[in-house]
């Protein structure tokens, strides 16, 4: 059972609790047993389970509670807030700093995936404008340089390391040096530390003496998701052999143990800044505690959302001659172009209906579908003339038929991308526009959020309707936000 299962069985009873006609104590007794039992076979130690389970008998007082208050609303944020105390120490980690060049090194064992994260890490920052380089200062592991030197190739970001040099100290404090000298060229260091197969003793004085020779601002230990309780000793260790300030837990995408593992980690005090949910480099998540139970509970995570939402159209000048474009009520296939564009940019289908409430996972397998289809459609357009793609209308049957040779791609799949356009026009050029006069720069948040979201996405959720239905559930809070 993954971890995605336990969220069913937690939202399944507050579900049931919420559909009782009346609320007693039996009531509230049976659910608190099911989400026990979940969080018991998500690997959450049962010292802690207990302790939820008493607090939240304490905070349900049916009797202490006033007449006339909503008993169901009272007892389902009760549930959340105990839930997200659970996975959150309430410590800030260290963010990287504009305006200054910011070390951060990797530690952790051998297996946990810790260079494949370092290559997540810069990606990561990369997407939203830094400048960053990996640091290869492992030594140990035979093969450790040419993985990071091609993660770094496929992140396209920039590699430096020495093969001939085996002393890991050295290594680390000539290649800080050397990057450093110039800072407007990197302002985020990534050190990426060997690893053990276990805790040993070489591990943890080899890690003390890189950290003492480059003095980071952020040390980050990574940690495998399916270990469970016993993250807990592996992080303690770590914590009392160096300053550990931040933990990301990896191979969190198909494990029901990742319960265990992010409450034990949490209950060391450690800060747990993002988790690991694939191989691509992409599938490295922020992680917040109150976000997570909601995604958890089927109820979306509306924060992630937004962020990748406003990671993809930031400082973009193309979304801004568009907003100038259907001003004027234009909409060309150059449009669509740039949108489907847009939409690659978030990153796989399948993270992006992740975060939606009532969708829940799709596989990764139809999220490749989608983006598949997504590229094709985009080749297709390679294939227009610049005339064609300004002026649409002018495309007949012999022009569908050359694009068609001319992309590899079938007619069938011309006239779905010329059907594509027309839907896009007929909301973005008509109806809407008539409607919010002063044009899309200044349409309504949910109108701007059902642009961004894929159709086959916006369907799912019931449309624009659906996407009013959100806004009014999230109080509007998301107004501002776009």
């Amino acid at each position: 059972m993954v971890l995605a299962d336990i969220g069913i069985r937690i939202s399944n009873a507050l579900k049931k609790m919420t559909n009782s006609t009346v609320i007693n104590n039996e009531v509230i007794d049976e659910m608190l047993k099911e989400i026990s039992n979940a969080l018991v076979t998500a690997d959450v130690s049962l010292k802690m389970v207990i302790e939820l389970t008493n607090n939240l008998k304490k905070a349900l007082d049916l009797d202490s509670m006033a007449s006339g208050h909503n008993k169901r609303m009272i007892i389902r944020k009760a549930v959340f807030e105990e839930l997200c105390k659970l996975l959150d120490p309430k410590i800030q980690p260290y963010k990287p700093v504009r305006g200054k060049v910011n070390i951060v090194v990797f530690v952790g064992l051998q297996g946990n995936g810790k260079t494949t994260t370092v290559s997540k890490y810069a990606y990561y920052y990369k997407r939203k404008g830094w400048r960053p380089v990996l640091l290869c200062v492992d030594t140990f592991r035979a093969g450790a340089f040419d993985q990071l030197m091609q993660n770094a190739a496929a992140a396209k970001v920039h590699f430096y390391g020495n093969r001939t040099e085996r002393d890991p100290v050295r290594l680390a404090k000539e290649g800080i040096e050397r990057l450093k000298a110039d800072p407007e060229m990197f302002d985020l260091i990534i050190v990426d530390t060997s690893g053990r197969h276990k805790q040993e003793g070489d591990l943890f004085e080899e890690m003390k003496q890189i950290v003492k020779a480059i003095n980071p601002n952020q040390i980050v230990l990574v940690m495998d998701g399916s270990m469970g309780q016993m993250a807990y000793d592996q992080a303690k260790a770590f914590k009392e052999a160096v300053k550990v300030g931040a933990v990301i837990v990896t191979k969190m995408d198909g494990h029901a143990k990742g319960g265990g593992a992010l409450s034990a980690v949490a209950a060391t005090q450690s800060p747990i800044i993002f988790l690991g949910t694939g191989e691509r480099l992409e599938n490295l998540e922020e992680f917040e505690a109150a976000p997570f139970v909601s995604k958890l509970l089927g109820l979306g995570d509306w924060k992630g959302l937004i962020d990748i939402l406003k990671t993809s159209t930031a400082n973009d000048e193309r979304s801004k001659n568009l907003n100038k474009r259907i001003q004027a009520g234009k909409y060309s296939l150059r449009d669509l172009y740039d949108q489907f564009e847009t939409i690659l940019n978030m990153g796989p289908i399948s993270q992006l209906m992740d975060k939606l409430p009532g969708i829940g996972q799709i596989s990764q397998a139809k999220g490749e579908e989608s983006n598949k289809k997504f590229k094709n459609y985009i080749v297709i357009m390679d294939s227009m003339t610049d005339e064609e793609l300004d002026v649409p209308k002018i495309i007949n049957q012999s022009r569908i038929a050359r694009i068609a040779r001319g992309s590899g791609r079938s007619i069938k799949e011309v006239n779905e991308v010329l059907m594509q356009h027309k839907t896009f026009e007929k909301i973005v050029c008509s109806g809407i526009t008539n409607k919010f006069k002063s044009g899309y720069g200044n349409i309504g948040a949910s109108q701007r959020m059902a642009k961004l979201i894929p159709q086959n996405v916006l369907q799912q959720v019931g449309g624009l309707s659906g996407i009013n239905n959100i806004m009014k559930q999230m109080g509007g809070n998301l107004k501002d936000m776009f």
